[in-house]
């Protein structure tokens, strides 16, 4: 017996058995067992659920609805969100292994993205342009309709509120799909956005697989956009796909981060916040700090103090308060990340602490934290994303060394450097091929700030009013109020 079932899915403000007539099992990480079972959408519940979206356009919800409605919407989910903040986080903790520690941080930083987008909903504005005297010319800023948002594993609630805040404020309505692996907290949240009041279709929750059900939002000729968090290898697929009808795209698609120390860097600092930046979440973070660049006179002893802070890692139990980092999602992160470990040793790079199953745990998808050193910038352990807990330390001797060794990399999501030279944070800043850049800090993220990448790294931004703007159409409007005739080319 399961300890969680979810027979339906939420399509047009019901719960309706799925088509399909399957279910995806859910397992929890830390044991190996089906903890859950949801309903698995397939093609036809993908149309049932763009259907009810594209009814929720042609009504009250784009017709009478005002902004200032749609944000108090907003704030009322953020709200409920708070109220179970404790629930969902050990809904998250169950479904993906993270700490509680974690989950409870995620599901409050969700509330916090929610209110922004709540505050930013009647923000939302053209502009008056002075093309002529006689001629009042403005912009106006319209939905761009059924949104598509296809979701990853590593931190479901809290990127649930990246893409249905900007998407809800700015008027559309949205059919979620949560990844395979952790649906279950996408079924308690649509149970608050009926809770929240919103209307009938405004928001559908489609649990599948990402070759069906993904697929088939990413094809479907009735959705308008597609906002996509995942691999780049997946994010091609979608844009193929999306072709169809030429949706609009915005893709989020992981990183293989640059942390460089210099050596007049605050060390005690940086210690602590590249160890956090490199482990944090299990590895299962697309802003990993994952290649740590450290300048060669303070090489040995920031190796050697760092890997010490990774030998110190709780491993354990997401439920456990104590634990600070808990297992991989998936059987299959597993096996991936411990492939690249094998990789790691093959190509070379002398492997400091970790690499093997944590002592004491004979199930559960456990790894531990683990360090190399040495390593060549251009080997797969640091060109790729392994998405588990491995860092790779590489030495550098200038900061055009740096900077190049950075940027050598086909992703260009997150960067950070530590220095105390002002003039030297604004060169390197300005030269790092990514699109968030962090000095004496590593990945700061907040509501405001537009977030995403550089090259494979993605297209468009999350955050701030930059992300509204992409789930928004321009119109441009002119109204020519001239009276005198207008010149006839024809006259003659």
């Amino acid at each position: 017996m399961t300890e969680r079932n979810y027979e339906r899915l939420y399509i047009g403000g019901e719960w309706v058995l799925p088509r399909s007539g399957k279910v995806i099992r859910s397992i929890d990480p830390a044991t190996e067992n089906v903890w859950a079972e949801v309903a698995e959408a397939g093609d036809e519940d993908i149309d049932l659920a763009v259907a009810a979206a594209r009814s929720a356009m042609a009504g009250p919800w784009k017709t009478k609805i005002t902004a200032s409605q749609r944000g108090e919407l907003l704030f009322k989910l953020a709200s409920l969100l708070r109220r179970d903040a404790a629930k969902l986080a050990e809904t998250e903790s169950r479904d993906n292994g993270k700490p509680l520690r974690d989950t409870i941080s995620e599901v409050q930083r969700a509330v916090e993205w929610l209110t922004f987008f709540a505050g930013a909903a009647d923000k939302i504005t053209g502009e008056q342009i002075p093309i002529k005297p006689s001629a009042l010319a403005y912009t106006r800023r319209e939905p761009v309709g059924v949104v598509g948002a296809i979701l990853p594993w590593n931190s479901p609630m809290l990127l649930y509120s990246w893409k249905l805040g900007p998407a809800l404020a700015a008027g559309n309505a949205v059919v979620l799909k949560p990844a395979e692996q952790t649906p279950v907290s996408a079924m308690e949240l649509a149970k608050l956005t009926a809770e929240a009041g919103f209307p009938a279709g405004v928001v559908n929750v489609v649990p599948g697989y990402g070759n069906v059900a993904g697929a088939a939002l990413a094809g479907h000729g009735e959705v308008n956009k597609i906002s996509f968090t995942g691999s780049h290898a997946t994010a091609r697929r979608i844009m193929q796909d999306a072709s169809v009808n030429l949706k609009r795209l915005t893709f989020e698609c992981g990183g293989k981060s640059p942390h460089i120390i210099f050596e007049d860097a605050d060390i005690e600092r940086a210690l602590i916040v590249a160890t956090q930046s490199a482990f944090r979440s299990t590895g299962q973070s697309c802003s990993l700090g994952s290649r740590l660049l450290v300048q060669r006179k303070i090489y040995p002893q920031f190796l050697d103090r760092i890997a010490a802070r990774a030998g110190r890692i709780r491993v354990g139990m997401p439920l456990d308060p104590k634990t600070h980092i808990g297992p991989q999602t998936s059987a299959e992160q597993l096996a991936k990340t411990q492939s690249y470990i094998e990789l790691g040793k093959e190509a070379g790079a002398r492997l400091v602490t970790g690499g093997g199953r944590p002592a004491g745990f004979d199930r559960g998808y456990f790894i531990e934290p683990t360090v190399f050193a040495d390593v060549d910038n251009r080997s797969r352990l640091a060109q790729e994303e392994i998405f588990g807990p491995v860092l790779a330390v590489i030495p550098f001797d200038s900061e055009e060394e740096a900077v190049a060794l950075a940027n050598d990399v086909e992703y260009g999501l997150v960067a950070g450097l530590w220095t105390r030279d002002v003039s030297r944070a604004h060169r390197v800043a300005a030269a790092l091929e990514s699109g968030l850049v962090t000095v004496n800090s590593f990945r700061t993220t907040h509501p405001m700030l537009p977030y995403g990448g550089y090259k494979l790294s993605g297209l468009g931004r999350e955050n701030g009013m930059e992300a509204i703007h992409h789930y928004t159409e321009i119109k441009t409007v002119v109204i020519d109020f001239d009276t005198a005739a207008p010149a006839d080319p024809f006259q003659d």
